[in-house]
């Protein structure tokens, strides 16, 4: 075959191979197309979500391209080990996730990195942030606007005198408001409270993350998922502080009126489940029941979290128990791990003469190893092989349709000369 003729098939087949060749990761894109809550949290029931006047509601978290944690936990239904036993009924949640706090395995899970609003479970980010930064016997002054807060609320004066610690326990126990909006205060006010909690989530690796109001009262662009309420739950436990108040079934605090009140703790796994360390609720009307708590058994501790959960036909924490039984059941296999950190970014490599074609050729990744777009894209590069493929076989034809009419006219010429011999 004449060398332009096999230039041209080498290149049909290699279109043709390229064509029908799926890009890595095209199959897992697809997949994570199809579940509903990838990008974003469930449109909201009620008014708390829209923009202010003149503002628009923030971009959507960026999804990374590789699931947090492991593969199978980028899948939105029921993730489970090989021949593991279903997990209990009754589970109303539509994310879940159960997870071993010291080795970090997670061990089952429900559309784990599916986007949720957190309710007063972001308390537990706010506490992680307070607990980091502030005494525990620091003395705090509470204000007017902390009083005025969306309640449920502790009961702070104006002008009323509070350890952070004291501040903690009403923020743990009995998800309060107002003391959320003093310590918010005490770590730069509620902007850079805000940015501290978001950036203490990005560094733990809950990119699924964002906080938007101290006290996770629903406010647009709120999100989170039950693999990072794990994450976060299992970094603040590593604070004293945290964990000693997180624990506890009540605790004096500061009556309004002078004296003592005592707090009561909203989690009432503490008093009806074995080995309880402490958990914190949460509720909203777009949040629906959330829950994140652990427990230890056997010197094994789980952490368990249930998020946009009903409670019926039980109590969520009753569900979290359900779950909790189900977990320290199984044995210390996993479906995925909770990550001791955010991933980094691969360091920029300025390419050389040498490997420039290669790098051409492999495409670049940005800082969160998102594949840079091709000129084809995923789904056009079919279509366009195709259309090369084509284009091809008509360049093929009309080389060999000349070829053919300057055989034609070379016989012809050669007959004419023979003629006129």
């Amino acid at each position: 075959m004449p060398f332009t003729q096999r230039l041209i098939v080498a290149l049909v087949l290699a279109l043709a191979t390229a064509a029908f060749a799926a890009p890595t990761g095209t199959a897992q894109q697809a997949a994570s197309a199809q579940c509903a809550n990838r990008e974003t949290p469930p449109p909201p029931v009620d008014t708390s979500e829209q923009p202010a006047p003149g503002q628009k509601a923030p971009t959507p978290l960026e999804v990374p391209e590789k699931p947090i944690g492991g593969d199978r936990l980028g899948e939105c239904g029921l993730v489970l080990p090989p021949n593991q036993a279903q997990p209990p009924g009754g589970i109303t949640a539509a994310s879940w996730l159960l997870a071993d706090m010291d080795s970090g395995a997670v061990i089952a899970a429900y559309d784990p990195h599916g986007r949720q609003r957190p309710a007063s479970v972001i308390k537990v980010l706010l506490a992680m942030v307070v607990a980091k930064e502030l005494r525990g016997d620091m003395v705090v002054t509470a204000s007017a606007e902390d009083t005025q807060q969306e309640c449920t609320c502790v009961g702070l004066r104006d002008g009323g005198q509070y350890t952070v610690r004291q501040l903690l326990q009403g923020l743990l126990l009995t998800s309060g408001n107002d003391v959320a909006h003093t310590l918010a205060r005490q770590v730069g006010g509620v902007p850079n409270a805000l940015r501290k909690m978001n950036a203490m989530a990005k560094e733990l690796g809950a990119l699924d993350t964002r906080a938007q109001t101290p006290s996770g009262l629903d406010a647009p662009g709120t999100s989170t998922s039950a693999y990072d309420v794990a994450l976060i739950f299992r970094g603040a436990m590593k604070y004293e502080e945290f964990a000693n108040a997180i624990k506890l079934k009540q605790a004096q605090f500061p009556g309004r009126n002078g004296g003592t009140i005592m707090l009561t703790n909203d989690n009432r796994l503490l008093n009806n489940y074995e080995g309880a360390l402490g958990g914190k609720t949460g509720f909203t009307d777009d949040s629906q029941h959330t829950y994140v708590g652990a427990a230890e058994r056997n010197g094994r501790r789980l952490v368990v979290v249930l998020l946009r959960g009903q409670q019926t036909p039980t109590h969520i924490t009753a569900q979290a128990g359900k779950l909790l039984d189900y977990g320290f059941a199984m044995g210390p296999g996993g479906v995925g791990k909770l990550v001791d950190g955010a991933p980094q970014p691969k360091p920029k490599v300025v390419p050389t003469q040498d490997n420039a074609e290669e790098d051409d050729a492999a495409g670049a990744a940005d800082s969160r190893g998102r594949p840079t777009p091709t000129a084809f894209g995923t789904v056009g590069l079919p279509i366009t092989a195709a259309a090369g493929i084509g284009l091809l076989a008509g360049l093929f034809l009309f080389i060999r349709n000349k070829r053919a009419k300057a055989a034609r006219a070379r016989r012809q010429a050669a007959q004419q000369a023979a003629q006129g011999v």
